[in-house]
């Protein structure tokens, strides 16, 4: 089992965690960045991204990760590959944390900033599990290509559903979102290129109920959740965009979370427990968008900064 010792360890390879990683980087500490490819950022599984500040026009999810990562390295930022299972604190007499991952690999630092994100929520209906990767997908990117001239659903209204929809038209003969609503909460520019495609059409105020097939999705059972009323809708494939569970597992021991798994911090990313700070859309309360996500990073960076300075006498008061 390998030990090395890091001034910070930043667990999550997203925007949140590599913005952490390039100011705490130029800031001269030795820090290293664990990211998983089990756990792939929500940036990378995006399709069009148009509302980025300072990026004109659209640019890929895995462009944008993969700048932050040059950047990042620019610096010097030391980058590993790995999954986090645990995180412990030693007792010594200083505050040092040893991070355990899946390989057994282990690091020990004074300070972790966990920006492991979210991944997205199961519906939780019959034939979910039994058809997942038989045309059950949470990511059209991964799976839309596999679905030319075909019918598929979509579920969700937000963002990220409509999105995921409209990227899907490029290859499926019909997209159906279905929304537990009268009315989407995307945002409006969404709304409107939704409206405009042809291809796409909306089931409102339902949900599914059922997902049905043999050896692939074949038919979902939807609900109406005013009338009760289920009916029949044959479909080639779901793509269910529900929302998000956070990626705490490790940290849910450690520091303070909610009822949901999602950590709490104050404004300036701060744990409950000194020298662990939290980033990006892992948080409780936050807003789930790539640029609150930079600008969770850096703040918990700079505040990463400070308290390693003081814990050996050398903040700058």
């Amino acid at each position: 089992m390998s030990d090395k010792k890091y001034d910070a360890i930043i667990i999550g390879g997203g925007p949140a965690g590599y913005s952490a990683g390039i100011y705490l980087a130029r800031a001269m500490l030795k820090t290293l960045l664990i990211e998983s490819y089990t756990i792939l950022s929500q940036l990378m599984l995006t399709d069009d991204i148009e509302n980025y500040p300072g990026v004109p026009g659209k640019i890929k999810g895995f462009e944008l990760i993969d700048n932050f990562k040059k950047q990042a390295e620019s610096f010097e930022l030391t980058i590993t590959e790995g999954f986090v299972e645990k995180i412990i604190q030693i007792d010594d007499e200083k505050r040092k944390w040893s991070i355990i991952t899946q390989n057994e690999s282990k690091y020990i630092a004074e300070s972790v900033i966990a920006a492991t994100g979210a991944k997205a929520r199961n519906l939780g209906v019959p034939g979910e599990d039994e058809l997942r990767g038989k045309g059950v997908s949470y990511c059209a990117i991964c799976d839309g290509a596999f679905f030319k001239n075909r019918d598929v659903v979509v579920v969700g209204g937000g963002d990220t559903a409509i999105q995921e929809a409209l990227f899907l038209t490029r290859y499926a003969s019909k997209v159906s979102i279905v929304h537990r609503r009268d009315r989407l909460r995307a945002e409006k520019i969404l709304q409107q290129q939704a409206f405009k495609n042809g291809k796409i059409d909306f089931i409102w105020d339902s949900t599914v109920d059922a997902i049905e097939g043999n050896n692939n999705v074949e038919n979902i059972k939807v609900k109406n959740v005013k009338t009760k009323k289920i009916t029949d809708f044959k479909c080639n494939g779901i793509f269910i965009f529900v929302g998000f569970t956070p990626n705490t597992d490790y940290m849910k021991e450690v520091v303070k979370t909610d009822d949901s798994g999602w950590i709490i911090t104050d404004s300036k990313m701060n744990t409950n427990i000194p020298g662990i700070f939290a980033a990006g859309d892992l948080r409780a309360n936050t807003y789930r968008q790539i640029a609150t996500a930079v600008g969770d990073g850096v703040t918990a960076a700079l505040s990463c900064e400070k308290y390693i300075s003081g814990i050996r006498g050398t903040e700058y008061i």
